[in-house]
């Protein structure tokens, strides 16, 4: 019973002294430049975001936050290397939606939705239907009205199979009771030469898009709550009644071997950075829309995320 007890006190002190730890480091965090993974290449929307972040962190918390890249399979290699890597709390990656959920639905990528330690979701591109200037079509509902008329005949440029964009067309199509095709290209940059060379009569892109090519083309609807500020005459698609909000969210994991103490330190770091005035006026002047997830609300945000892609995915047929 002696040494029982004697093994109870020993594990006691410890989980204290584990404990007390770990709330020590967290409060002399951070002391030297953390690295920041985005498994992506360089100057795509992931990295845009990861530099607009950069100098902020450096004002606020007097470190270097230095971006590196492990690109391939759309995030997969990265994302299946991130549990590899020291959870000290100095290196962290970029997640994306609905990547991190469709990519594991579909096939063996070396990771799980899971595996992957959300700590905080900062903003999402929301989705949007994008013409050119000179498009026939004026309106969302001249786009339905056409589509309705001529079943598959529009046809939509979009970032890829199982993407926030393929996921939107397939909602919408359902909502608005129209048939119309998509047909993917390899990333944002594709889709939108396709659109403006006239490949297509539409494209299923993002705000991001708009803000980039300005007077070249017309949004009909964005897919938010409310219209952007960058954007006022835009409408959403829930004010012409449709009820889509959403499109690719961003956020920050860390390896699962990270002590709770440092992912709610780095949790309201990035929070921190979010709030800033400054900051929030750059990610919606480049066409992004601000969110806040911290990390006590990511599990029920992912739920939610992953019900709702699963039910798309499955209607676009890229999941069984």
């Amino acid at each position: 019973m002696k040494n029982t007890r004697r093994l109870i006190g020993a594990g006691l002190a410890l989980a204290f002294f584990a404990g007390a730890a770990g709330m020590a480091q967290a409060q002399d965090f951070p002391d030297k430049a953390v690295d920041y993974v985005i498994p992506f290449g360089p100057g795509g929307e992931s990295d845009i975001s990861a530099r607009l972040q950069q100098p902020y962190f450096k004002q606020m918390f007097g470190e270097d936050l230095v971006v590196s890249y492990k690109p391939g399979g759309g995030g997969a290699v990265g994302w299946s290397q991130l549990n590899s890597y020291n959870g000290d709390g100095y290196t962290i990656m970029g997640i994306n939606l609905p990547h991190i959920v469709i990519q594991p639905a579909q096939k063996d990528v070396g990771y799980t939705t899971d595996d992957i330690v959300g700590i905080y979701w900062f903003h999402y591109t929301p989705d949007a239907i994008v013409v050119p200037a000179d498009s026939d079509f004026k309106t969302l509902q001249d786009l339905i009205d056409y589509a309705k008329e001529n079943p598959g005949q529009v046809t939509f440029s979009g970032s890829g199979k199982g993407t926030a964009n393929h996921l939107a067309s397939v909602r919408f199509d359902d909502m608005a009771g129209i048939k119309t095709t998509y047909v993917p290209f390899k990333g944002t940059g594709a889709a939108v030469t396709a659109m403006l060379g006239d490949q297509v009569k539409a494209e299923w892109g993002y705000t991001t898009v708009g803000a980039q090519q300005g007077d070249k083309v017309r949004m009909l609807a964005v897919a938010m709550d409310e219209r952007h500020p960058s954007f006022p005459d835009v409408p959403t698609f829930k004010e012409l009644g449709y009820d889509i909000v959403g499109g690719a969210y961003r956020g920050i994991a860390v390896p699962k071997s990270t002590p709770e103490e440092l992912r709610q330190k780095w949790s309201d770091m990035i929070g921190e950075i979010n709030a800033d005035p400054k900051f929030q006026k750059q990610m919606l002047d480049g066409g992004f829309a601000l969110m806040d997830v911290p990390y006590k609300d990511v599990p029920a945000f992912m739920k939610a995320r992953e019900d709702e892609y699963v039910k798309a995915g499955k209607s676009a047929g890229i999941l069984k």
